[in-house]
């Protein structure tokens, strides 16, 4: 598949290895002759390790069959994950190494997970765009905070800290967004 033709969520195989395609920038040269190049940010399944590279148009990427199936998060089992299929209740396991960072995100009741399956073996996990977390620690409320755009830490229920506004307190529900990590509102 031209790298032209590659688009965001795509799996592909890229130095021996299996890749999704996170981002993609375009960029068109100026001068004549030169030619359009695509820069992919694109993470290892399994593992989650980040890799960018540059491909002019007409280069060649390799597309991967996955398989992607909706699941439900169920509970952690020691250094693994279950989650179950929304739809035949089978359960898949992945280890924290697959999981990476998305590790942060799973709570109970989240919604919108896929299992990616290569040759029906789990090898990683696809979140939703957000998830809604509780707050379980964070400064007060400032006296005379207003609707301004400074921030102060928040712990999630998950174990994670991401910045808030100053308005958030302690209990309260927010969403954040999983490609970014940044609080996108009130839950």
């Amino acid at each position: 598949m031209k790298a032209s033709e590659i688009k965001k969520g795509n799996v592909v195989e890229h130095d021996g290895k299996v890749w999704q395609i996170r981002d993609i920038e375009r960029s068109s040269p100026q001068g004549r002759g030169g030619n359009v190049t695509f820069r992919f940010i694109m993470y290892s399944v399994p593992g989650g390790q980040k890799l960018d590279i540059s491909l002019r148009a007409e280069d060649d990427l390799k597309e991967t069959e996955l398989l992607r199936r909706p699941v439900a998060y169920s509970y952690k089992d020691g250094d693994a994950y279950v989650f179950m299929d929304n739809e035949d209740y089978t359960q898949y396991t992945l280890d924290a190494s697959a999981i990476g960072d998305a590790a942060g995100y799973l709570a109970d009741g989240i919604e919108g997970c896929y299992i990616q399956l290569i040759d029906d073996a789990p090898v990683g996990l696809q979140l939703p765009q957000s998830v809604t977390l509780e707050v379980v620690d964070t400064a007060p409320e400032l006296k005379g905070a207003s609707a301004t755009k400074r921030t102060k830490p928040a712990k999630l229920s998950t174990g994670i800290e991401i910045q808030v506004p100053e308005y958030i307190t302690t209990g309260t529900r927010v969403v954040v967004n999983t490609t970014t990590g940044e609080f996108s509102g009130r839950a």
